[in-house]
């Protein structure tokens, strides 16, 4: 379990980046670095930000064919990130690629950057898969079947929701990570959240990261929000 939680910067610019990221001058953080924020900035933002001392998760989601992702990988991995990563849906081989693409682009005695694959995305309902993916299985198989096949390729984990963890780690194996959003802390409104989870009960359920986005970047006070959702998570509070 990593004990911190991963904050999602979901912001529009770099300037409402640098505002936020200012409150936490003391604070090492594990950030979330999105689509929006990296196309429009490109690498330079991913720089700025681990100078700053903070560990990255580039969510980018590739998606493409082997060779192009591989070469994607090798690029994004010089960057010294600390996790990325691809669609299962792109199938088995492309997911060797990306692992092969980012154990190659990592600088010599770096860490290799921890590799993750997306299921099912989380606007993605079950009639959806059914008619548009024409994948007749339920949602919960669907993901548990990509689970198994990120695994297979050498993926360190997926993206999932806290009540999947358990049945995807009896599925894999105890350490294949499950990263975690909808995470609201305790006594929040969930608002439009139907599978959400607390900090404490998403540690429960077997989570390996936890990504919480709004309830601390849109907070009165965001350093405090982070620090009780991170007491949450570690059960001190």
């Amino acid at each position: 379990m990593n004990d911190k939680p991963i904050v999602a910067l979901d912001f529009s610019t770099v300037e409402e980046t640098k505002d936020f990221l200012q409150l936490f001058q003391d604070e090492s953080l594990y950030v979330k670095l999105g689509m929006e924020l990296y196309y429009q900035n490109g690498p330079e933002v991913v720089r700025w930000i681990k100078d700053l001392g903070h560990q990255i998760f580039l969510d980018l989601k590739l998606h493409d064919i082997p060779h192009t992702v591989y070469r994607a990988m090798k690029g994004l991995a010089a960057l010294d990130i600390d996790m990325i990563n691809v669609h299962a849906a792109g199938g088995s081989e492309m997911m060797k690629a990306a692992k092969t693409g980012i154990m190659d682009g990592t600088p010599t005695h770096a860490e290799v950057p921890k590799l993750i694959a997306v299921t099912q995305l989380t606007s993605t309902t079950e009639e959806m898969m059914h008619q548009e993916q024409l994948i007749q299985s339920s949602l919960m198989e669907s993901v548990i079947h990509y689970a198994q096949v990120s695994k297979r390729a050498g993926l360190d984990g997926v993206v999932c929701s806290a009540w999947e963890a358990e049945l995807i780690q009896k599925s894999t194996s105890s350490n294949f990570l499950c990263i975690t959003p909808g995470i609201r802390p305790s006594g929040s409104v969930y608002g439009d959240q139907k599978r959400v989870a607390t900090p404490e009960l998403a540690k429960e359920l077997g989570s390996s990261y936890i990504v919480v986005g709004r309830p601390i970047t849109q907070a009165i006070d965001p350093l405090s929000a982070y620090l009780e959702i991170k007491q949450q998570w570690n059960g001190e509070k």
